[in-house]
């Protein structure tokens, strides 16, 4: 779904390929309480930022727990709708709110639910 696709920037017309990348604690690379998920867009590196509280969150209201590919679901979303919408294509980090968070969360998977997809996490192969 939002792992890899493609948007059209708002202002430029331009078709733009986002890929997922990674999740990486930001903790341990820039101090932050969050959890950043790279996309190349068009080649070129974008962060989304999704606070750490919005887990703690996300178990309080559910009692389930936001697993990475669901991270970088909820992430690929809202880099697409900030695109459509005209974000500025200079910036490297967008931080999403907790309540962004989970409101992508549940679109999401009301989303896979609809197109009867499930949100795996692709597996390497097990030595």
């Amino acid at each position: 779904m939002y792992d890899d696709f493609h948007v059209t920037d708002r202002w430029s017309g331009e078709d733009l390929h986002c890929r997922w990348k990674a999740n990486m604690v930001a903790i341990a690379t820039r101090h932050a309480d969050a959890i950043d998920i790279r996309f190349d867009v068009n080649g070129r590196p974008m962060w989304i930022a999704l606070p750490s509280t919005a887990w703690v969150e996300q178990k309080q209201r559910s009692g389930k727990v936001i697993t990475d590919q669901l991270a970088a679901q909820i992430a690929g979303r809202y880099l697409k709708q900030i695109i459509e919408e005209g974000y500025d294509a200079h910036r490297e980090v967008y931080t999403m709110t907790v309540p962004e968070v989970l409101a992508h969360l549940d679109a999401v998977v009301a989303e896979a639910k609809s197109q009867g997809a499930l949100l795996a996490v692709p597996v390497g192969p097990v030595s």
